[in-house]
């Protein structure tokens, strides 16, 4: 991401979950605040492209749709990401919530965009300090936003911006309030899959380092083969091009069966590697809303050692 843009994919992250929150039953994720957070005007513009994408990548299904609303539908269902962020949300959430029960006193969104977590759930606040780590072109758009809606910013929630190529993890940590002391609970989503091999082993090594044992993260990556093109289907062809047009491609997927001795060699054990079939018998087995799981997304969850 070039230094003086916001992200692109976390704008279309955050209009998934209020997509999915404002027209499927029944949600596997409740963002029922996403749609406020988005920019004036982005919603209708998102909403006329992708009808008219519809057109050209399935005409016969786009002829079909009597409108508008009724083609983006099939668009976010057969096209887009949508199962992929809701489901990544919801496992995330969910897990948080068992980690908490369990001592996790500090929640760090790494990629946060705009994550409404602090002010959906201020259930969880009393228990939680919410530390928000994302580049700061994007953490100005979210503050911009916050400040148009009037919104209160809470006492918990801590923005930690940060530019990964001038410095790294455990030293924007460092200059905010979180505590590598106290239980820690991190989330990673959307992110590994842009980002080289490497940079995505120092990330993880860092949350290790700057952590106490029993702390967990979780993130998502694709696996190999959705890198390769002659395995990768219509749809996952189609995202690879458009994130590529965007300056955010799909650059690196990691091999499942791999993955836990790779966490092991940088203080982390794995506790859960979900698969696409994992994710769908979970979420979405017999779903009346016709979501399924991405075909090449995993979701972890490692524990420090």
């Amino acid at each position: 991401m070039e230094e003086s843009r916001f992200s692109r994919t976390a704008l279309g992250a955050v209009y998934a979950r209020g997509y999915h929150a404002r027209h499927d039953e029944p949600k596997a994720f409740n963002d029922f605040m996403a749609y406020s957070l988005l920019p004036e005007g982005f919603r209708a513009s998102v909403e006329q492209r992708r009808a008219r994408k519809l057109l050209l990548l399935d005409p016969e299904r786009a002829a079909s749709c009597p409108d508008q609303e009724t083609a983006l539908a099939w668009w976010m269902r057969d096209w887009a990401a949508t199962s992929l962020v809701i489901s990544r949300a919801r496992y995330t959430e969910d897990s948080l919530e068992d980690a908490v029960r369990q001592g996790v006193r500090q929640y760090v969104i790494l990629g946060a965009g705009l994550d409404t977590f602090a002010f959906r759930r201020p259930d969880m606040l009393g228990r939680l300090q919410v530390f928000e780590v994302d580049h700061p072109a994007t953490q100005a758009l979210k503050r911009r936003c916050l400040a148009e809606l009037g919104w209160e910013i809470p006492v918990e929630l801590h923005f930690v911006p940060v530019d990964f190529t001038q410095e790294g993890l455990a030293e924007a940590l460092v200059r905010s309030s979180y505590d590598p002391q106290v239980p820690s609970f991190f989330s990673w989503l959307g992110v590994t899959m842009y980002l080289p091999r490497e940079a995505v082993f120092t990330t993880l090594r860092a949350v290790a380092s700057v952590s106490p044992a029993g702390s967990m993260v979780i993130f998502d990556y694709l696996d190999t083969g959705a890198l390769i093109s002659k395995k990768a289907t219509k749809r996952l062809r189609y995202v690879r091009e458009a994130t590529r047009r965007i300056g955010e491609p799909l650059i690196t997927g990691f091999d499942s069966f791999t993955l836990a001795p790779d966490l092991t060699c940088l203080g982390l054990r794995l506790h859960e590697d979900l698969s696409p079939s994992d994710i769908e018998g979970r979420y979405f087995q017999g779903s009346a809303n016709h979501y399924h799981a991405s075909e090449n997304a995993h979701f972890a969850c490692a524990v420090v050692k």
